[in-house]
């Protein structure tokens, strides 16, 4: 049998192409890997991410090398943060000679989160993520979705008595003004802007407080996507957002929604 490792073989990815079309981005998607988060409160935390990897590929060249995107995800020990994300995709652009390099990863981030009332804690799960471009022009965004709860201003004005709620998804894409700003922070943000938070523990105590706090603070799918870009806009550390809130309505068999988008001045 031949040893293949001594053997000069055959580079089909870098041979010419004569169809004359460009690839916008060409790479890997749906790659699992372990990875740390630095948390803003505490050290890093262990989590995993599911990672596109992708960068920009000339006319010239029938394909790209997909084994160095894992190659180079591999050399950062599985460190991600702000600081270390524009290296990943200066290596990327170097490994595969690109011009532009994008990376975005989806994860899952833990929170303490102590009852309102009974301060009983648990550990509550937020959908994360990062999406990062590097070449003639960069770019950072945060990723978030966070649960809220709502409650109709309709039904609590009409009805005698009571009125319905549901569970609303603020989802954001976020780019931050150059300072630090923390997926918590955009957390905090979202969260208060809701009718009630969601918790990962209620005694009667606290189920009672939050039942109240609702009731208190009704919320169309309108007022959440305007009260997030208030709370966006009064932060200097926000430079541009998106924000798309769905309500899982309770008494329709459809969801509400609304989006907004805006880059500050």
């Amino acid at each position: 049998m031949n040893d293949v490792s001594t053997q000069a073989l055959v580079d089909i990815q870098s041979t010419q192409d004569k169809r004359n079309i460009a690839i916008d981005r060409v790479g890997v998607r749906n790659v699992k890997y372990p990875m740390f988060v630095r948390e803003r409160d505490n050290g890093p935390q262990h989590t995993h991410g599911i990672f596109t990897l992708t960068v920009d590929l000339p006319h010239q060249f029938k394909g790209t090398h997909m084994s160095r995107f894992l190659e180079v995800l591999a050399e950062h020990n599985h460190d991600l943060s702000v600081e270390t994300i524009p290296h990943i995709l200066a290596k990327l652009r170097e490994k595969l000679h690109a011009e532009t390099a994008h990376l975005e990863v989806t994860f899952k981030l833990f929170r303490e989160k102590a009852a309102p009332v009974t301060g009983k804690a648990g550990m509550m799960a937020y959908d994360c993520g990062f999406s990062a471009w590097g070449g003639a022009k960069d770019c950072f965004e945060l990723l978030l979705t966070v649960p809220v709860t709502t409650l109709c201003p309709c039904s609590k004005e009409i009805s005698e008595f009571g009125a319905h709620n549901q569970r609303g998804y603020v989802t954001v894409r976020v780019k931050p003004n150059g300072s630090k700003l923390w997926l918590e922070d955009v957390i905090d943000m979202i969260e208060a802007c809701g009718s009630a938070q969601l918790y990962p523990l209620l005694k009667r105590p606290d189920e009672k407080f939050v039942t109240e706090q609702a009731y208190q603070n009704p919320r169309f799918v309108e007022d959440m996507v305007r009260e997030v870009a208030m709370a966006f806009d009064k932060d200097p550390r926000v430079k541009a957002y998106e924000i798309e809130v769905e309500n899982h309505e309770s008494i329709h068999d459809h969801n509400a929604y609304a989006y907004l988008k805006r880059e500050k001045a």
